[in-house]
């Protein structure tokens, strides 16, 4: 290649456009020189520096905005596109890591592990993800996958000394490196159609997304382009948790440390979101093989999830599963979208309300004292609201939103996913997402139950009675605002959803 092609490159580099994922990256090299240069207080000034830090960039997001912040438009030779739904990811994403980095310092606290490390692979895990969601072209989009991925088998398996954590890791890392083949199988599939100079739309760089959005609606009955958009697809399901992609979540999510746990049932399902928002559009002239995929994927995903968790009774897992329900209800937005364009604000609105739930969710379960958080039971929770009612609270309004309560932030997200799906005319996907709601009351109400009743327990005679841990033992000023701040918001954006709709404007 000549040196002008290279020097045309290098003028679309627009630095200052990807200026939160540099700062990101300087943080957590910070990070690390904080803990060589002062190591008798970087064990608790660490965590503290790191979300002060994360605020200070999503502050400065949310001051500028869409309008004054963000470049629009095509940049590093394509491989990134930013848009205003780029942007949101953004914030998402950030939020996400604040809340993962309170929780992360809550349960180092209790181990004598490393924290800085936790800590920068989080940031670079942060910053990787907010590069996917504005990808333009696979290369970016594999290399920011597979970084944050990296990132997520360490993490998964960080509490070393214990062997669920361990066993986690090492399943995760399995599932994880066949549903990476998995997808770039389908990536090289694109590559090998998509660079045939022989077929309509033939392009030296058919892995940039307009270049191959341009030659699939040429070539719509090509065979290797169709084989693949579903293996590409199919990737990306084992990263939100589609059925029947499923099987790593209930192991993973109970083994993992509960802030990687949180990382993983937020953040990694808002990626795959991203990327099927960028996808389906460059996928849209396989619309009538793509959509009624993701239906069928979207259904079977809402039910699976919603019955499977009704007999499980570690609280980890019952949360992982009633993900998996929530993937399903983001993927019939997904399906809405080809139809009713306000379906994408619907989705992200939904994923803000799952952010902020979750939120408060696993909050309280890292304040509920018990030293092996993967064996927290329905049974742990017991009078949760009597022994301490902030905590009580917190976990009512959290679970009330993830079971869509009115009016809290999770019934809009499901009623704008409900109405978009009734515009659309997706009458199959409502019944099945109604039933959906009405299964997984049944487990969210039995949570509560957990926690504002003495649910009576059999217990043998010889059988020693252990006291339970105080719940919140922990909790200091700084815990309460974080909880504070979910709680609140959830409570909100059930009343007043103007405030994200107008920043999203810009």
């Amino acid at each position: 290649m000549s040196t002008e092609y290279f020097q045309k490159i290098a003028e679309t580099n627009i630095w200052g456009a990807i200026a939160p994922e540099l700062a990101l990256g300087i943080l957590a090299l910070a990070l690390l020189a904080m803990e060589v240069t002062l190591p008798k207080v970087a064990h608790g000034l660490i965590p503290r520096v790191a979300i002060l830090g994360q605020l200070i960039i999503v502050g400065v997001m949310l001051t500028y905005g869409c309008s004054g912040f963000c470049y629009t438009g095509e940049a590093f030779g394509g491989m990134l596109s930013f848009s205003e739904t780029g942007q949101l990811f953004r914030a998402f994403f950030l939020g996400t890591s604040i809340f993962v980095s309170y929780l992360g310092m809550v349960s180092l606290e209790k181990k004598t592990l490393p924290e800085v490390e936790y800590f920068h692979i989080l940031l670079v895990i942060t910053a990787a993800l907010m590069l996917l969601a504005q990808a333009n072209h696979f290369v970016m989009l594999f290399v920011a996958l597979e970084t944050a991925t990296v990132g997520f088998f360490i993490l998964v398996s960080y509490f070393r000394d214990k062997a669920v954590s361990l066993e986690a890791g090492l399943k995760y890392l399995i599932m994880g490196a066949l549903s990476s083949s998995i997808l770039l199988f389908g990536i090289v599939l694109l590559y090998g159609a998509g660079s045939n100079m022989e077929l309509v739309g033939g392009n030296a760089d058919p892995l940039n997304f307009g270049n191959l959005k341009n030659f699939l609606a040429a070539n719509p009955n090509d065979m290797l382009g169709l084989m693949g958009m579903l293996l590409v697809i199919s990737g990306i399901a084992f990263k939100i948790g589609a059925f029947p992609f499923q099987v790593w979540i209930p192991d993973v999510y109970q083994g993992a440390p509960i802030p990687t746990t949180a990382l993983l049932a937020v953040a990694s399902k808002g990626a795959g979101f991203a990327m099927l928002l960028n996808l389906t559009t460059v996928f849209s002239a396989l619309s009538e093989w793509l959509y009624p995929l993701l239906s069928l994927l979207a259904a079977l995903t809402i039910l699976f999830g919603n019955f499977a968790a009704l007999s499980q009774r570690n609280l980890k897992r019952l949360i992982g599963l009633s993900g998996v329900s929530h993937a399903g209800f983001l993927l019939i937005g997904i399906v809405a979208a080809q139809k009713v364009d306000w379906a994408v604000n619907a989705i992200m609105f939904y994923l803000f309300a799952y952010l902020l739930a979750s939120a408060a969710v696993f909050s309280v379960l890292a304040h509920m004292g018990k030293e092996d958080d993967s064996e927290l039971t329905l049974d742990d929770l017991g009078e949760l609201a009597k022994r301490n009612g902030f905590l009580g609270m917190a976990l009512a309004i959290g679970i009330g939103s993830l079971a869509g309560i009115p009016p809290l932030a999770g019934f809009i997200g499901k009623l704008l996913i409900f109405v978009a799906a009734f515009k659309a005319e997706l009458y199959g996907l409502l019944g099945v997402a109604v039933v959906g709601v009405v299964v997984s009351i049944y487990y969210y109400f039995g949570i509560m139950k957990a926690a504002f009743f003495d649910v009576w327990r059999y217990q043998d005679e010889d059988e020693e009675v252990q006291e339970k841990p105080v719940p919140g033992a922990s909790l200091q000023l700084l815990g309460k605002l974080a909880i504070l701040v979910a709680v609140l918001g959830t409570i909100v954006l059930g009343f007043y959803q103007v405030p994200l709709g107008s920043w999203l404007a810009g």
